[in-house]
């Protein structure tokens, strides 16, 4: 990681427990708020994926698979943008499904690792399976319940987890690997 990466994961980590702090004490109706947010980051991160599509990744091999992947987050961006009105429950159990979703690809990710016969897929797979976990409790206990706030403190701690992780990861050492 270069230090230009380290520097910006480590001000994306801070912004995330920024806003994660805020929401947790926001008040009980900071469901419009969070779909915002949600929404704006799909936004960027599939039109930023658009650009890299256009500029760079046209010309590689498979780099159709970006300009989906773009397409797709775009779509999933503008589709939370529009449940901003909704204040229900439904925001929140939709933004939890997307959470176990990126559990699932950490899990499916954990196992081509393994086949690659890496040494760290053991803590992708655990991840992956924490996140799903994490979401269908929160999800099942936000139904049980009947209260949507354990939705609201459960999206600012996995908000708080990631920006700690990003963090984390700006610190970490990263082995640099010379061609010969």
């Amino acid at each position: 990681m270069s230090r230009f990466q380290r520097v910006r994961s480590f001000i994306t980590g801070i912004i995330f427990l920024i806003f994660s702090l805020l929401l947790l004490f926001l008040p009980k109706d900071s469901y419009g708020t969070i779909t915002l947010i949600i929404a704006y980051i799909l936004l960027f991160y599939g039109a930023r994926q658009l650009i890299y599509y256009l500029r760079m990744a046209r010309h590689m091999v498979g780099g159709k698979i970006i300009l989906y992947e773009a397409i797709i987050i775009l779509d999933l961006g503008l589709f939370t943008y529009s449940l901003y009105d909704d204040k229900s429950i439904t925001i929140l159990i939709f933004l939890m499904i997307i959470y176990a979703f990126t559990g699932f690809v950490d899990i499916l990710r954990a196992f081509e690792e393994k086949n690659n016969g890496s040494r760290r897929w053991i803590r992708k797979l655990t991840t992956g399976s924490a996140m799903v976990i994490f979401a269908v409790a929160l999800v099942v206990l936000t139904l049980v319940m009947k209260n949507t706030l354990i939705l609201k403190y459960g999206f600012c701690l996995s908000g708080i987890y990631t920006g700690c992780r990003r963090i984390a990861s700006a610190f970490k050492k990263t082995a640099i690997v010379y061609i010969q």
